[in-house]
């Protein structure tokens, strides 16, 4: 039940009886809201405002009208022009218990929207390269994709969780000249690992399998039967590295795709080419300098050029390299026109800082290989500055520059992690401070937030041992007097919990999961602040011994907030518990 998606039906069916000939799109655009100031309200509408215009009319004047359409309105208790033609509402009390009972038969499902209505989406997030841990950059992106994913889902997409490894690049040849280091190093030469190499720990275990399953042979070996060897071996072994890291957070991928299978002669790279010459959407040109400083591999030659300008694009991109190797950006175009192929309209990237140059072009690439049909929303995550007390944490010996995934896991669990990293728009840098992460203060939002959970279950604790004879099972509490719950303060807490299916639904429509962690920790403070009263005012404690009936509505509250608090932490990947040591 939202009470709020309620209102705007019922307010643009009002519209329509009152003006027949309104056009679809202006209904579409009329809302039902929160009202900035609670004082003016329950519920706020701009409708008024939105069918001012093409009716001729002043928007105070339209308002006037469907306040009138209004008046007589059982679950409205008052109705007001406000303002420049805003319309606020106050509803009857009635209408907020009757939504408590709407989470109790909702469940974990309470919330749960249709806005999808099945359709594929594909969230590519992580692809980081395989040539190590996991490190904190990553580590973001990471949680951001998951929780997104996981929104989504909750919102009736059909959602693929992928991730892209780069395995075809010359990195990957980096990678296998330092696993053959270590691989010389198990067979007990004494190695340096020079500069440009990967320097990590890590290896060292690949070199050891490396050295069990070939002895001394590579060494007399050819490198180019060698690296093929070492580089299939190495980068399944990054692989599983990755994975078991990704795990400690609780993320799997439903597809990991290979950047190796796009190339090659009938490779889909080839076959995109061919397509877009086809559709005249690459030609032979040249490409003026850049402005600024030229870089470094900028050549003045006529080369492939995709046109990326007619999509979108600030300049055309090459696809061909001088020594007639393709781009990263023709895998890339061939990689996006693999997933529409597979059949997704939808695609969202969550790349690094290091990655918002990559924004423009990608979508360019998505409109261009779909001719227009597929759409691509690219989230970059900006960077992690890792504190402790407020100064920089120092690198991790193992990764060899990095702090990895599995250090900050390790340090402060995988609840904590996932919810910081979310408490902040994923397009701002972000603070992550180890030891307010693990303080059990209000400033803790994590902390904060599954604590209210565990005093929900504290409560219900207390009932029990206070009063051994009150019943307080689902059918109990599904049969309880929720007419008892009339303090404002009560009420309040109700109104916080009728957000939540209007959060998820925003919060999936704008590709934005830090909504549902802001939303969740103010439902946490309105749930402590409640039980904060009860201490100073006796007949507001949620367990009262003297009134059976009084106390089973408000545990029917309190399972309410519980049940909402459950359903958000699950979206975000964090626990709820029973108790907090």
């Amino acid at each position: 039940m939202d009470v709020f998606a309620q209102f705007a039906v019922r307010v643009a069916d009002a519209m329509k009886k009152l003006y027949p000939d309104l056009p679809a799109d202006l209904l579409g655009r009329m809302v039902v809201e929160p009202p900035r100031d609670p004082a003016h309200g329950d519920l706020s509408s701009n409708a008024a405002m939105v069918a001012a215009k093409p009716l001729g009319q002043s928007p105070r004047a339209v308002a006037s009208k469907l306040v009138e359409a209004f008046e007589g309105d059982p679950d409205v208790t008052s109705i007001e022009v406000a303002g420049p033609g805003f319309i606020n509402f106050r509803l009857a009390t009635p209408v907020w218990h009757g939504l408590l009972a709407r989470v109790a038969e909702g469940g974990a499902d309470f919330g749960r929207a249709d806005l999808g209505g099945g359709e594929k989406v594909n969230v590519e997030y992580v692809s980081a390269n395989p040539t190590g841990p996991m490190h904190v950059g990553h580590t973001r992106g990471a949680v951001f994709g998951d929780a997104l994913a996981s929104l989504l889902a909750y919102a009736g997409f059909a959602v693929t969780r992928e991730y892209y490894i780069n395995d075809a690049g010359g990195q990957i040849d980096v990678l296998a000249r330092s696993a053959l280091l270590r691989y010389r190093e198990a067979l007990g030469e004494a190695i340096e690992i020079p500069p440009g190499l990967y320097p990590g720990d890590y290896l060292v275990p690949v070199g050891q399998a490396l050295a069990a399953e070939f002895g001394a042979s590579l060494l007399s070996r050819p490198e180019d039967e060698t690296m093929p060897l070492v580089k299939e071996r190495v980068v399944s072994a990054m692989l599983e590295l990755i994975r078991a890291d990704l795990a400690k957070l609780g993320i799997a991928h439903d597809v990991f795709f290979s950047e190796r299978t796009l190339h090659g002669a009938d490779g889909d790279i080839a076959q995109t080419l061919d397509w877009l010459r086809e559709k005249g959407m690459i030609y032979d040109g040249r490409l003026d300098p850049p402005k600024g400083k030229t870089p470094d591999d900028w050549e003045d030659r006529e080369q492939t050029l995709f046109r990326a300008t007619d999509w979108g694009d600030d300049v055309d991109r090459p696809l061909i390299k001088s020594d007639g190797s393709y781009t990263y950006f023709a895998a890339d175009i061939a990689y996006h026109r693999n997933k529409y192929l597979r059949g997704y309209k939808h695609m969202i990237n969550v790349l690094g800082a290091d990655h918002s140059g990559y924004v423009k072009r990608l979508q360019a690439a998505v409109k261009a290989v779909s001719e227009g049909e597929a759409d691509m929303d690219v989230r970059i995550c900006q960077l992690v500055r890792l504190l402790r007390g407020g100064e920089p944490v120092k690198m991790s010996k193992r990764s060899g520059d990095l702090v990895t995934l599995a250090d900050v896991v390790d340090e402060v669990g995988s609840d904590a992690t996932r919810f910081m990293l979310l408490y902040r728009r994923n397009d701002a840098t972000l603070d992550f401070d180890f030891l307010e992460v693990k303080a059990q203060t209000r400033d803790n939002p994590v902390f904060y937030v599954q604590y209210a959970h565990a005093r929900c279950r504290s409560i219900f604790r207390n009932a029990g041992k206070d009063m051994p004879g009150l019943d307080s099972s689902a059918p109990a509490l599904a049969s309880a007097d929720l007419s008892l719950l009339d303090h404002p303060a009560e009420l309040e807490l109700i109104k916080v919990i009728a957000q939540w299916p209007r959060i998820v639904a925003s919060a999936a429509l704008a590709h934005e999961p830090h909504r549902i962690a802001f939303y969740l920790y103010e439902l946490a403070s309105a749930l402590h602040g409640l039980w904060a009263k009860g201490k100073e005012e006796v007949g507001l404690r949620f367990v009262n011994s003297d009134d059976p009936k009084l106390t089973l509505a408000r545990l029917a509250l309190v399972d309410a907030v519980r049940q909402v608090l459950v359903n958000g932490l699950t979206l975000l990947g964090v626990s709820a518990p029973d108790e907090l040591s």
